[in-house]
């Protein structure tokens, strides 16, 4: 589960929330503003813009700044409230391979349609894959090449490794290109195992192996491509399965529940405070009902909402999107 932070997403520019009985009189539009983050600074002091590699994720911390985490030079970035840069780390932290995809001619039967290129083939800090806050405020990065998953403070400082780095495996210990991380009422961490070995592992909170499920397939309980994964406030775990182009709901010990099927690729997920989920562009009930539609786009590649009720969407094309929502009475009611 990411840390439940605000209620809303959005990933276009504007669009309109299609209202349940309780705001039958209001509509909630989402509006774009393009001014964050804040310019950078040239040499000369003058204002430049920031060039971030490919935005694998973003998060919201505990006093509202605004976690970056992106495919180049100082991966992880913070920033204030308003747009303002704090400080970066993370340079030596990810690996520098590439996730990519099998060729249909040479994939096996069965098996991953994924792969990982390192060397001068790969580039630069792309083993970053997805970051997360945890409820106590510890912040999570995934690094998919490398294998592993990083527990750390919010100076930065690593407290907790999950698997070997730069050792694929399906063991207890070691993943194989993993996507993302969430976390249960009871502190318990589940990794998403995705690109390579198709499961869910989950973890003690000091990070002792307790039990995984999934394989790949299309059944109920097996994935094709398992990259994001939230866990609500019952400790039900929903999995995007985004090569089948659904989402899986699991209880807490991995039994199948339900699924929501035709979906499309979608690559985010996110859970609000008051228990809704968006799934890519689509907010749900947590039966999967749909409540709100976001046209125009999947949702990025990451999300967060601040306490603000301000959205910020990961975009690899190197954008940060922030939107900002604001209540209009509906036709008839003004």
């Amino acid at each position: 589960m990411t840390i439940t932070r605000p209620t809303w997403f959005a990933a276009v520019a504007v669009f309109a929330w299609t209202t349940t009985a309780s705001l039958s009189a209001q509509s909630l539009l989402f509006s774009e503003v393009d001014t964050w983050p804040g310019s950078a600074t040239s040499a000369a002091g003058t204002p430049a813009a920031w060039n971030f590699g490919q935005v694998a994720g973003v998060a919201t911390t505990a006093n509202g700044y605004i976690l970056v985490l992106h495919r180049g030079a100082k991966p992880i970035m913070l920033f204030d409230p308003g747009g303002r840069f704090v400080r970066a780390w993370g340079d030596g932290l990810f690996s520098h391979g590439k996730v990519g995809g099998i060729g249909a001619a040479h994939r096996q039967p069965g098996e991953s349609g994924y792969t990982a290129v390192y060397g001068p083939a790969g580039c630069f800090n792309c083993g970053a894959h997805a970051i997360r806050v945890d409820p106590d405020g510890n912040i999570w990065v995934v690094d998919a090449p490398g294998h592993v998953v990083y527990k750390m403070d919010f100076q930065g400082r690593v407290l907790m490794e999950l698997g070997s780095k730069g050792v694929a495996g399906q063991s207890r210990n070691t993943f194989n290109l993993p996507t993302d991380v969430g976390f249960g009422t009871d502190g318990a961490v589940y990794v998403s195992d995705g690109y390579g070995n198709a499961r869910v592992v989950k973890y003690s909170p000091d990070g002792h192996y307790l039990l995984q499920w999934g394989g790949r397939g299309t059944g109920p309980g097996k994935f094709g491509l398992p990259h994001n994964l939230i866990v609500d406030a019952q400790d039900r775990v929903y999995v995007t399965d985004r090569d089948n182009q659904r989402v899986e709901v699991f209880d807490a010990d991995g039994q199948f529940l339900s699924e929501w099927p035709t979906l499309g690729g979608n690559s985010a997920l996110f859970l609000t405070v008051d228990q809704h989920i968006w799934s890519g562009g689509m907010l749900r009930t947590l039966d999967g009902d749909p409540l709100a539609t976001l046209p125009g786009g999947d949702g990025g590649h990451g999300m967060t909402v601040t306490g603000d009720d301000e959205v910020f969407v990961a975009q690899l094309d190197g954008r940060v999107q922030r939107f900002v929502k604001r209540e209009v009475a509906e036709e008839g009611e003004r």
